[in-house]
């Protein structure tokens, strides 16, 4: 079963890009995608072929951009995207962002092209999250820099939406880093807010795998 994991530095986490191929540790980085394909090599060595494809900085246009080289020319049997929230930092950064219904409307392209060219796949759509970190919370220059950020929330009505509209499934993550972070500090998951550390990487890991073996492996 070959997969794909697809989006923005949260799925990159400086992995190697010239080490493009399965199997290859440092094409995983340090975020989820080495856990995902840690605990399914563990399982399977052979029928597994997990694929780390998120740049760092993707919004979903660039998603779209390069979907045909890194997915489509890959032929997966799953997909997986988490993308939304440089759609929104980009636009309160450099006022390069990607507005929300852009932001839905490409995603739907994306969504339907690829199912045109990939009629089987198995899609999952994770919900973009932020927590309140060194990088999205309030400032003196800007009072409303988190608030700003929590417009993600909407993004992430957007996912759902489309994932319940085509049929695919739907990876919630918002509640967890919330529980999570009120429990034993953002700093512990995400300390900048958007980028998980080590307890941050698994626990989308760990929701990814259980969402993966009961609705796709099942």
């Amino acid at each position: 079963m070959k997969i794909v994991l697809f989006g923005d530095s949260i799925t990159d986490a400086g992995r190697n890009r010239e080490q493009n191929q399965p199997n290859v540790p440092s094409s995983y980085g340090y975020s989820y995608p080495i856990f995902i394909a840690d605990s399914l090599y563990r399982e399977d060595p052979i029928n597994y072929q997990v694929y780390n494809r998120g740049i760092s900085g993707n919004r979903i246009v660039d998603l779209y951009a390069r979907i045909k080289q890194d997915v489509w020319n890959l032929q997966p049997d799953v997909l997986s995207i988490l993308i939304g929230i440089n759609d929104i930092w980009h636009e309160i950064d450099s006022k390069n962002g990607v507005d929300i219904e852009r932001f839905e409307k490409v995603y739907r392209m994306l969504i339907e092209d690829t199912l045109k060219v990939l009629p089987n796949l198995k899609i999952i759509l994770c919900e973009p999250f932020v927590l309140e970190g060194t990088a999205t919370k309030n400032t003196e220059a800007m009072p409303d820099r988190f608030e700003r950020f929590c417009e993600v929330y909407k993004y992430a009505e957007v996912v759902k939406k489309l994932a319940d509209e085509y049929k695919l499934l739907f990876l919630p993550l918002q509640q967890q880093f919330n529980v999570n972070a009120d429990k034993y500090g953002v700093e512990v998951f995400a300390l900048d807010g958007v980028h998980p550390l080590i307890p941050g990487a698994t626990l989308i890991a760990d929701e990814w795998l259980k969402l993966f073996k009961e609705k796709i492996e099942k």
